[in-house]
């Protein structure tokens, strides 16, 4: 899967040279962030503009719609993460009302689809990394803080200042004991 500053993705195959589906022409807004679910059905896309959508991997059309789309973020949606088995996305960006890191529930109508938003990062959230195992989700923002979220009990457990500048990258080990940060700086 691949996605361009001219807002434009595409599927290719490794053994094929041509590209198998095209989800989105160029003329979109710039793609921030894509990724497969676990299961390799279904696939998401964040833009600049704030939204997420999301297709249905085995398309017959060169050029299917989205089966999901919805405006995540007022300013920018930088990241997201599939949760449980895709029917649960998080998303972080930014928020005309700071509220940078939400909780999306993929199997209602769109206008009931935000099940909780987390008010944190001033001038928003860059990237988010999921922690199955614990049930959390870590954040990184503009400012170099992080903050981890309890997505059982909905709240924020920890904030802290890891960086100077922005967060721009988040790993977590498999065994979830460690997760690594990465800045601009």
């Amino acid at each position: 899967l691949t996605g361009a500053q001219d807002g434009s993705v595409r599927m290719f195959e490794w053994t094929r040279p041509q590209q198998l589906v095209c989800f989105r022409q160029a003329g979109n807004a710039r793609v921030t962030r894509m990724y497969f679910n676990s299961q390799g059905n279904k696939c998401g896309v964040a833009d600049g503009e704030g939204f997420l959508s999301i297709w249905q991997v085995n398309q017959t059309t060169s050029n299917p719609k989205p089966y999901l789309s919805w405006q995540c973020h007022s300013k920018t949606t930088s990241d997201f993460a599939f949760i449980t088995s895709s029917s649960l996305v998080a998303t972080s960006g930014q928020s005309n009302d700071n509220r940078n890191v939400c909780l999306w529930d993929t199997l209602v109508s769109s206008t009931n689809s935000l099940i909780h938003a987390f008010t944190c990062h001033d001038h928003g959230a860059t990237v988010l990394q999921y922690a199955p195992k614990h049930q959390l989700l870590i954040s990184g923002g503009r400012k170099g803080y992080i903050c981890i979220f309890d997505i059982r009990q909905r709240q924020i457990l920890f904030t802290f200042q890891a960086h100077e500048s922005a967060v721009k990258a988040l790993a977590l080990d498999p065994s979830e004991d460690y997760f690594v940060t990465g800045s601009a700086e």
